[in-house]
């Protein structure tokens, strides 16, 4: 057991705070100004990888599971990450597709939250993500088969054997169990740390005509 207390951990927020009347109308633009914020944050070493999000799914019993993958684009229609559709969070998303995503700038007394539905990306946007890849990530998509038992041996062979079969510059074909996600959020809520524990937390909400409205929520 460790001698330090996890109840005594205790950081001040001092960050400027956020106001309902600066957002634009958009949650996407607001986004876009913080993510801009993040990434510079990275730049200077900061922050690690400002696009990791945790994305939470729940199963067909409801049981919850949580990871960190790579945000790899965002537009107006949502939040895209890729996997191997046999993981455990592609069957999760095939029996429920709703989910929520987290940015935790935790270096800028920031968080973004998501919930929204996942659906699968049509295979040209997944193939064209796929080509920028580094080759061995490439290879890394078939050698793994994401989420089963494995021994370390059994991962270093497959991925040995793709590398003899795909040597450095010759193409890999996109593995056909392996694409994106692309999370089509129905809230946002953008979270600033402030003093005493005064968080500002202001969430969009979508309306069914597709506008959106921003709600204050209580720390």
């Amino acid at each position: 057991m460790t001698d330090r207390d996890p109840a005594a951990m205790r950081q001040h927020y001092r960050a400027e705070g956020l106001d309902e009347k600066d957002l634009p109308v958009h949650p996407m633009d607001q986004f876009t100004h913080w993510f801009e914020q993040a990434a510079r944050a990275a730049d200077d070493g900061v922050i690690h990888e400002p696009n990791a999000m945790v994305v939470s799914t729940a199963d067909a019993e409801g049981r919850p599971s949580s990871r960190t993958v790579l945000m790899k684009q965002y537009d107006a229609k949502g939040f895209v990450f890729y996997t191997n559709y046999d993981s455990r969070k592609a069957r999760d998303i095939a029996a429920n597709p709703h989910v929520s995503l987290l940015f935790p700038w935790h270096a800028l007394a920031r968080q973004v939250i998501v919930t929204g539905t996942a659906r699968r990306t049509g295979r040209d946007e997944t193939t064209a993500y796929f080509r920028t890849r580094p080759h061995g990530s490439q290879l890394g998509a078939w050698a793994s088969a994401q989420s089963s038992v494995v021994s370390r041996t059994e991962l270093d062979t497959a991925y040995a054997e793709l590398h003899a079969r795909y040597p450095e510059g010759e193409q890999v074909p996109v593995p056909p169990h392996w694409g994106g996600f692309r999370v089509e959020p129905r809230t946002i809520e953008f979270w600033q740390g402030r003093h005493n524990r005064l968080h500002d937390r202001l969430r969009y909400v979508a309306a069914p005509d597709g506008t959106w409205h921003v709600e204050r929520l209580s720390p």
